[in-house]
This record gives C-alpha cells, structure tokens and sequence, in this order.
C-alpha cells in the first residue's frame, strides 16, 4: 500500500463511529501484552468462536497509529500466515475517561514464534522448526 493510499484511507476510518463490542464479544482471559495495550482470548457471543483481542485506550497521541493498524490488519489478514482481522469496536467509558479500542483477529492458540522461543527454555529451536519458521516468513514477504 502507497503512503498516498495509506494517508487517503486513515481519513475514511472515524474511530468514534465504530460499534460497541458489548453483546458481540467478550473478554475470558489475558493471554499477553501487546505495545499498546493488553491482548486477551474472547468469544463470540452467539457462535461461541474465539478471537484474539488487543485492548488499547485511544488517545489523541497515538490515534493515527491505531488507524494505521487497522488499515494494516483489513489489508494483510488475507495471508494465510497473517492473523485474520475481524474488526474494530469501541467501548466507550465515562466522561474525562479514554475510550477502549477492541481489534479483534483470529485466535491462534498456539501463540507467536516469540512465545515458541520462550517455551524452549535456554535451549536452541530445532532445526527443522527454524527452517518452517523461515520458509513462511519468506512466503509472507513474497506475497
């Protein structure tokens, strides 16, 4: 995506005019922290399917990288190595208080290679999990 259509399409996102998660999401438990906020396992309301959702107060300061993220998410998800993007809601909270954003994507319980690496314990990844984790970074850049 261009800078220009990047630049064009934060103007077409109204953060305010975003729906509220209530009775279409919840929150069942932190899983991590992302740099903006906490990410959590939720659920669907009414089919029972789970998501992953990052939890960020929305602030003037930071809220043309918000755009920038959801703009990211609903043009990337499409890959199959990329989380996919369900949507963006707004809680809103009480006078004098920042507003939440939910960015709701596809849960993938298994976690990030971060957290793969984590697991291992101060020994070294398998040479075969290194070389499957390279091959589908390669295919995400190449796409």
């Amino acid at each position: 995506m261009s800078r220009e259509n990047t630049t064009r399409s934060l103007d077409s996102i109204d953060l305010a005019a975003l729906r509220d998660p209530a009775g279409i999401f919840e929150l069942v438990e932190v899983v991590g922290n992302g740099t903006y906020g906490q990410v959590y396992k939720g659920r669907h309301v009414k089919t029972g399917q789970l998501a992953a959702i990052k939890v960020m107060e929305v602030t003037e300061e930071e809220e043309e990288e918000i755009k920038l993220e959801i703009n990211m998410l609903k043009s990337y998800s499409h890959h199959r190595n990329i989380a996919t993007y369900y949507g963006a809601f707004i809680k809103r909270s009480l006078a004098g208080q920042d507003h939440q954003l939910w960015l709701v994507m596809e849960y993938c319980g298994a976690g990030s290679v971060t957290d793969l690496v984590k697991k291992t314990k101060g020994n070294c990844l398998k040479e075969d999990w290194i070389s499957y984790i390279c091959r589908e970074v390669l295919r995400v850049r190449l796409s």
